[in-house]
């Protein structure tokens, strides 16, 4: 059987191994949560945004103000880029590894910046309240797989990713929403997104995990193997 793995269905294997397998092996399908469709919206509009700075050769206030970003630029400067990069963004598409099995690693991407001739991935993050001191930690694993793809892909990069927050902060009295933004540098590691995988692969051709011993997973526990 062949595999397609993301950084989420990674995410998922940390979270319970056992509704992973059964996932991926086409025997149960843990249920869709019901999510808002907000940070959907933010994302489509975030990219358009980021876009129209790119086409003018700038960035956006956001980043603008980073002193660190200092002779950094947007991808897609030319014709070209701008086709690899609405590929990469396509969920249905994306960056995508094949091992020599055939078994697929992929990833869509929100944005990609240059710094010289090096490539460092730019991800957008929504979130309804304040960041806690370890809430970029949750990212880590996305973070590093996007690095792998790319170097992967032929790409040079840099050790370290971007991830850009934004928290409503208040409405103004003509309706509209202020957002405050921050910034995250981390550092990232592509070897750890190829043992994901290669573990990933690893458990799905073995036998399915058994339940859990400790913790009962509320989603699979009363599921036959």
């Amino acid at each position: 059987m062949i595999y397609k793995l993301s950084a989420s269905s990674l995410g998922l294997m940390k979270d319970c191994p056992r509704c992973f397998w059964l996932d991926k092996n086409e025997k149960w399908k843990r249920p869709e949560a019901i999510f808002s469709s907000l940070p959907n919206g933010m994302d489509r509009v975030l990219k358009k945004h980021f876009d129209v700075f790119r086409d003018k050769g700038k960035l956006p206030p956001e980043l603008e103000k980073n002193k660190e970003l200092e002779g950094v630029r947007l991808f897609g400067d030319n014709e070209e880029q701008k086709k690899l990069l609405e590929i990469w963004r396509n969920n249905k598409k994306g960056i995508v590894f094949k091992d020599s099995e055939g078994n697929m690693l992929v990833g869509a991407v929100d944005n990609v910046l240059i710094k010289g001739n090096k490539l460092i991935i730019l991800d957008y993050k929504t979130r309804g309240y304040a960041l806690k001191d370890d809430t970029h930690e949750h990212y880590r694993d996305q973070l590093d797989v996007y690095n792998f793809l790319l170097r992967e892909n032929g790409f040079e990069t840099e050790d370290y990713g971007y991830l850009l927050f934004y928290v409503p902060e208040k409405v103004l009295e003509s309706g509209e929403v202020v957002f405050e933004t921050k910034l995250i540098k981390m550092k990232t590691n592509p070897d750890n997104a190829k043992k994901l995988f290669e573990d990933a692969l690893k458990l799905l051709k073995g036998k399915c995990p058994s339940r859990h011993s400790g913790e009962v997973c509320e989603w699979c526990y009363l599921v036959e193997d």
